[in-house]
């Protein structure tokens, strides 16, 4: 079952349990995906990728609104901004440990040949690709410099 597919029978249950929460971060999931496949030269399909980095930019969103919030003694606001995160979070892949991700870049890194901090772009576009919703991004360069420093 496709993404959209998902999101919509998401949606129909949602609204059937009287969910309302839930429900606005179902239908702000299906805009972003509507609004990719809209966009001049998507076609009228995103691939399985697209979707996924989509996911990952909604998920960081509300991960950093809601520290933001945190650390304005907003609880109420980063309570809700969690919630939606906690929705988004079933549609993206499980997250890596940072032991599997250290083990994973490290293969890369003997792939490529990578030596110093100067093959830094190339390791990080091969481990960025084959780790996309995997692990977070700030995880994956913090263990690529850690390794090649």
């Amino acid at each position: 079952m496709s993404l959209k597919a998902q999101i919509d029978a998401d949606i129909k249950a949602a609204m059937l349990a009287k969910q309302k929460d839930e429900l606005l971060v179902l239908r702000s999931i299906k805009s972003m995906l509507l609004l990719a496949s809209t966009e001049k030269g998507a076609g009228d399909e995103i691939s399985g990728e697209q979707e996924m980095k989509i996911l990952v930019k909604a998920a960081k969103q509300r991960k950093e609104s809601a520290d933001v919030y945190t650390s304005n003694s907003r609880d109420d606001l980063a309570a809700k901004e969690l919630m939606e995160l906690a929705v988004i979070n079933r549609y993206l892949p499980k997250q890596m440990s940072e032991e599997h991700v250290k083990a994973e870049i490290e293969k890369i890194v003997a792939q490529t040949g990578a030596a110093s901090m100067k093959d830094m772009g190339k390791v990080m576009g091969m481990a960025n690709k084959a780790l996309a919703g995997k692990a977070d991004g700030k995880l994956i360069a913090t263990i690529v410099k850690s390794l090649l420093s």
